[in-house]
């Protein structure tokens, strides 16, 4: 890894340095204060919301209106106004000001987005009562879910570095006609940094940096961005890196969250030792890096290249959750940890801009992702630690397309293909010997493709009425090869294929320019990728899941109706309803293996579940926000969301929905002033009683509180948080605060590890 940082980093800035002019006519190479600009801002199109003095009173008004530009409706730039969708942007002055650890933190301080951790290095977004692999990932336009993303909570997000980001938006709803398969609940679109060429960029050289430190887990992280700028070339890089410690929890809680032992190994021997301070979560630590490089070259107005590298690798991190597990009065395990989750993309992106008569803009995306994961887990004072090794190859093509005919018709039409290529391979040691020999492997060797073909219509039909539509059509293939030397399986390959057609039919009208309503009806589906139809785990104890070749996609049906109004430039208020049926829902059903309901799985006996197109779901909910300018420089806003969510079962009838977060949100109170920035605001998240929770959470009471009736139950928690940010030069700017000022001891609904408790963060920057 250290040789790939080296390689890279030596490549991008020989070649600044070969190339660097002597003098460039009309520049210097200072650069003029962006107020808190801490970030590099987005192009010019986009809202900049991290100035200050002036500026910074533009941005409050700003935000009274019902105008943004977005990207992850269409692909392409284009206003908010205009669209169906109820889209959240993220802002590089946010990013700034709230200091998130990761992109999971970043994602949850929108309050619109609720983030579920089963470990720290973790965080799995959850939107609109849906989760996991059915919320799709995007990375400058490249999708990043691939093959293996599963139906359990995913850490993948935290890949991405809040310090890279440029702009991030959720859309909610199908995102399916623009995106494909897992689109079904919502699209969470990332843009990292673009290199800026001279005219774009205001000196040669510029660039950010930045040192941070937590209190509640210690974290040191070191962030440093540059950004050579020439005409027709340019190059970025970013790096970051972050070692976080043991994560303490707050002192007022539920005692039953306390760590009171933890297990270490001694003399070969497996041993629990009384934690000394039952506030500190042992074993949480683990640490990450980040890498981009990219290059850009514009040969003229009509033509725009950019050829981007991503990488990421974490150390090993242990699954907090699963060591919270009690057999006989012991810990289940004595390990159980994640290996490095590694992440790397090549992304070469061509753009060309010229009216003809089959476009006026084209996006050619060629990307390679490379993904690798394991999991090592060993049983309290057994001898064989197992070891499940998965990579993933990824290719994709997405060809773009936007046209506009005459003064009144957009069209936006384009092509997809993805190729995932699985290897999967697993590892068994003898702790004595250290002998390694071939174990049973999580997954089949399978490759899944998709290939896709889509086209959306809107039409200005007045001055207040926008109509939008789409279709899409999306194949799909999966071939898989199964290994039978473990598992006594029927069957040594499975094949799929199949398709899906999606669509969406939305309005938008504006009787004024103070008033929004917003209608949306909208398809999207999912396609059994090789974790569905093909994985061997253990999904709670006495259980295991098995291959099911037999399986078909689920399709999502979702309306949405919304209302946003401004009052003046004061008050700007916004409120979506919605309702989503998820139809031939994949989901966990006992099953039988050669006529067996029960098999020896890692030396237990376990009753046999496969997924099965088995369930429908249903999910509907409000979300709600408010913006409210009190006086110059104060602001006050606030995000909630409510949901409910069932899903229908076998025998008719319902349970509530695992992925539905009870009700959240987020208020806050502003002060913007020339060189200040404060922020003061509560986080907050309601209760799950027993009765409402999901089977499936209620058999795993060791990671909730208990209530009167001794039920595992999910209590409600709020935390009070402050933050400010001061430039101290055209140079320096210093931010920091307090999180859980009352020092709360919560674990946010289905989560596995414990909040921080009462955190001081300090955060120094630079901007050059």
């Amino acid at each position: 890894m250290n040789k790939l940082i080296s390689l890279w980093l030596c490549m991008g800035w020989a070649l600044a340095a070969f190339c660097q002019p002597e003098t460039i006519k009309g520049k210097e190479w200072g650069v003029p204060m962006e107020a808190l600009a801490l970030i590099d801002t987005p192009p010019p199109k986009l809202i900049n919301s991290d100035t200050l003095g002036e500026r910074g009173q533009d941005t409050i008004r700003s935000l009274m209106t019902l105008n943004e530009v977005v990207v992850s409706a269409t692909r392409w730039s284009q206003s908010s106004k205009e669209l169906p969708f109820k889209i959240a942007t993220v802002k590089p002055g946010d990013v700034a000001l709230q200091n998130p650890q990761t992109m999971a933190d970043l994602l949850g301080n929108t309050g619109a987005v609720f983030i579920q951790k089963s470990q720290q290095g973790g965080g799995s977004p959850m939107i609109r009562g849906f989760a996991t692999n059915r919320l799709l990932m995007a990375v400058d336009g490249v999708r990043m879910n691939t093959a293996i993303f599963r139906s359990g909570n995913l850490q993948n997000v935290i890949s991405l570095d809040p310090f890279a980001l440029e702009s991030a938006e959720v859309l909610f709803g199908p995102g399916s006609v623009m995106y494909g398969s897992d689109a079904v609940a919502g699209v969470m679109n990332f843009t990292t940094l673009r290199p800026k060429l001279l005219g774009e960029s205001e000196s040669f050289i510029t660039g950010g940096a930045a040192l941070r430190y937590s209190a509640a887990n210690h974290e040191m992280t070191a962030h440093l961005d540059l950004n050579a700028a020439w005409k027709k070339f340019a190059l970025t890089t970013s790096l970051t890196h972050s070692d976080f410690g043991d994560l303490r929890m707050g002192t007022n809680g539920p005692d039953e969250y306390l760590r009171q032992e933890y297990v270490q190994r001694l003399d070969g021997k497996d041993m629990v030792f009384m934690n000394e301070d039952p506030l500190v979560q042992r074993p949480t630590a683990y640490q990450q890096i980040n890498l981009m490089q990219k290059l850009r070259y514009q040969p003229n107005k009509h033509w725009d290249i950019t050829y981007a590298f991503h990488y990421s690798t974490t150390t090993d991190v242990d699954r907090y959750d699963r060591l919270l597990r009690y057999r006989e009065g012991l810990p289940r395990s004595a390990e159980w940890r994640y290996g490095p989750q590694e992440w790397m993309m090549n992304n070469l992106t061509v753009a060309h801009t010229k009216t003809s008569g089959f476009y006026d803009e084209m996006s050619l995306r060629l990307a390679h992702q490379f993904f690798e994961e394991s999991r090592i887990d060993r049983d309290f004072n057994k001898m064989v630690r197992r070891t499940r090794l998965e990579q993933v190859n990824a290719w994709s093509l997405n060809l773009d397309f936007h046209k506009s005919v005459g003064q009144r018709h957009k069209l936006f039409y384009g092509v997809e293909g993805v190729y995932d290529d699985v290897n999967s391979s697993g590892t068994d040691e003898d702790m004595k010997t250290h002998e390694v020999v071939k174990g049973p492997a999580r997954y089949p060797q399978a490759d899944w493709s998709s290939y896709a073909a889509y086209m959306a219509w809107q039409f200005q039909a007045s001055q207040k009425l926008t109509l939008f539509s789409g279709a899409r059509y999306n194949g799909f293939g999966l071939n898989a090869t199964f290994d039978t030397e473990f598992y006594p399986f029927p069957f040594t390959t499975a094949e799929l294929k199949n398709g899906a057609l999606t669509g969406n039919l939305g309005l938008v009208f504006r009787p004024e320019p103070t008033w929004q309503l917003r209608a949306n009806l909208a398809t999207g589906f999912r396609s059994p990728n090789v974790d569905d139809m093909g994985k061997v785990f253990d999904s709670s104890p006495g259980t295991v899941v098995v291959p099911n070749p037999a399986l078909g996609p689920e399709y999502a049906w979702n309306a949405e109706l919304g209302i946003a109004r401004t009052f003046g430039d004061k008050l700007k208020l916004d409120v979506t309803g919605f309702y989503t049926l998820l139809e031939n829902a994949l989901v966990r059903r006992g099953f039988t293996l050669n006529g067996q309901d029960s098999i020896l799985y890692d030396g237990e006996m376990s009753r046999v579940q496969a997924l099965q197109n088995a369930a429908n779901a249903k999910v509907w909910g409000i979300q709600a926000g408010m913006e409210l300018r009190l006086a110059d420089g104060c602001g006050l806003s606030s995000n909630l969301t409510w949901q409910q969510g069932e899903e229908v079962l076998d025998d008719g009838t319902t349970d509530p929905l695992r992925h539905a977060a009870p009700l959240f949100g987020i208020t806050r109170l502003s002060y913007t002033a020339q060189q200040v920035r404060l922020e003061a605001n509560i986080t907050y998240s309601g209760a799950v009683s027993f009765e409402n929770l999901a089977a499936e959470e209620r058999g795993k009471d060791y990671l909730y509180a208990t209530d009167k009736a001794g039920n595992p139950y999910s209590p409600k928690w709020y935390t009070l948080n402050f933050m400010a940010m001061y430039q101290l030069s055209e140079l320096w700017a210093i931010s920091g605060g307090v999180e859980n000022i009352t020092d709360q001891r919560y674990r946010p609904y289905s989560s596995g590890i414990v909040a921080a408790g009462r955190n001081f963060v300090l955060s120094l920057r630079a901007k050059f």
